[in-house]
């Protein structure tokens, strides 16, 4: 399990934040202040920092900053005192993974964490310039890690492969990581949608033209095949293809040779095909609208990869890197996902897959107005698809508005605020947000309805 180090100058924080994560299953070691950090950071390889921002002496910026320069791998996350936006910009500015503000609530501090040492798992080490183990591709459950081993086993090989799939699961992601782990990998990757090509020019786009083919071919145009000579080609969808374009695709494989359009050069590539489709092609091969030979040319090895549904576990880490990724492009500062969240995400059947849990991601983090992703960023279908898994059914939620009816306007708003500031923890300035009423008027309604 992780080791932890926890630096706080309260002894009380520092026992109460070290018997959590070790009932969660991590080794924790403790630190008083900078020195003792610095020293105990030396003398054992962590896997995380938690620090808080005021230590006496040197701070827990300056702790982050020796620590970035000695492992600048080391994540480390940062309390910092709720409200202090120039301090948690300043950390994550100088390295920090991310940070926590007062009070720490415990069950945000451990996804957070999990989340954490999750990506420095699982992301690719693409940057340091060296193929990452995993290939680009987000997760660690059995499922995932079953389609990693055999990328890991099928990229050396020569083999056609097919992969299948439903639609959104990232078939074409594990085509790159095949490509990136083969000896084809400094060759070209050149994917065809066949599903996007008209069925006239899907020929056009394979094998190319010679000048003059047709009208508006003004010059010779090399087609995909040609391009990803040495290297590969990805056709995606290929259940799309005509049976008229299948007879010459199996021709290619079979010859390795092939035409321009209008050519009478004959021409050679070496490229490996790597097939995708979302249909079962047996099923198709015995309704006629795909050649049984062209299967089996293509079928030599079949990866399947697992719809979200299958790999619920990988939600989570799938979330945060969609979340990183949208809130850098939105100029947005947004450090994580709420439980409640995350817990909806996870119970949700994700028809749409990966590519609909990105749509969702970036959806919130647009409309988000806090620097959390909380449930009500979440379409209605996934916040009601919650409350049923938690047995909260619409009946309830009718009886609970039927009793509000014919209550005084004043009651009405005092349950309002009271139940803002449940939801947020009481934490007025989220609360406020929730209300759409600024933090001032809110502490007024407080005084107003003795919340204080």
């Amino acid at each position: 399990m992780a080791k932890i180090l926890v630096v706080d100058d309260e002894r009380n924080i520092r026992k109460v934040l070290s018997n959590y994560l070790r009932k969660e299953g991590f080794t924790v070691e403790t630190a008083r202040n900078y020195e003792e950090a610095v020293d105990k950071a030396a003398a054992v390889n962590f896997d995380l920092v938690l620090t808080d921002m005021r230590l006496p002496g040197q701070s827990g910026l300056d702790l982050l900053k020796w620590l970035k320069r000695k492992r600048p791998s080391l994540p480390v996350l940062v309390i910092t005192a709720y409200g202090s936006i120039d301090n948690a910009v300043e950390v994550m500015k100088n390295g920090a993974s991310n940070y926590l503000t007062k009070p720490v609530d415990m069950d945000e501090m451990l996804v957070i964490i999990q989340h954490t040492l999750l990506k420095e798992q699982v992301l690719p080490e693409a940057a340091a310039g060296e193929e990452g183990e995993h290939f680009g591709i987000i997760g660690g459950s059995p499922a995932i890690n079953e389609v990693i081993a055999t990328i890991k086993v099928v990229a050396v090989s020569r083999a056609n492969i097919l992969i299948s799939g439903e639609s959104g699961t990232g078939k074409e992601l594990v085509a790159g990581a095949i490509h990136s782990a083969s000896q084809r990998r400094d060759a070209p990757f050149i994917a065809l949608n066949c599903a996007a090509v008209p069925v006239d020019l899907i020929e056009n786009e394979l094998f190319g033209h010679e000048k003059g083919a047709f009208t508006g071919a003004v010059s010779r145009e090399s087609g995909k095949v040609e391009m990803a000579a040495s290297g590969t080609l990805f056709l995606d969808e290929i259940g799309e293809m005509s049976v008229a374009m299948q007879i010459k695709l199996l021709r290619f494989i079979q010859e390795r040779v092939f035409y321009r359009i209008s050519g009478r050069e004959q021409l050679a590539s070496d490229c490996r095909i790597i097939a995708a489709t979302n249909r079962d092609l047996e099923v198709e091969v015995k309704k006629g609208t795909f050649r049984e030979d062209l299967f089996y040319r293509l079928n030599v090895i079949q990866i399947k990869v697992p719809a979200l549904r299958e790999r619920k576990e990988d939600i989570p880490a799938l979330a945060h890197y969609f979340l990183n990724k949208y809130a850098g492009e939105n100029k947005k500062f947004i450090r994580g996902i709420e439980q409640a969240a995350l817990e909806a995400l996870t119970v949700y059947e994700w028809p749409g897959n990966i590519r609909e849990l990105e749509n969702i991601i970036e959806r919130a983090v647009v409309l988000s107005r806090l620097d959390i992703i909380v449930l009500d960023d979440l379409p209605r279908k996934m916040q009601n698809n919650y409350s049923e898994s938690r047995g909260e059914n619409k009946s309830a939620e009718d009886q609970h508005l039927a009793g509000l009816i014919g209550m005084p306007l004043a009651e009405l708003e005092r349950i309002a605020v009271l139940k803002a500031l449940k939801a947020e923890n009481w934490n007025q300035t989220r609360a406020a947000a929730r209300l759409c009423i600024t933090r001032r008027q809110l502490r007024t309604k407080m005084e107003k309805y003795q919340l204080l």
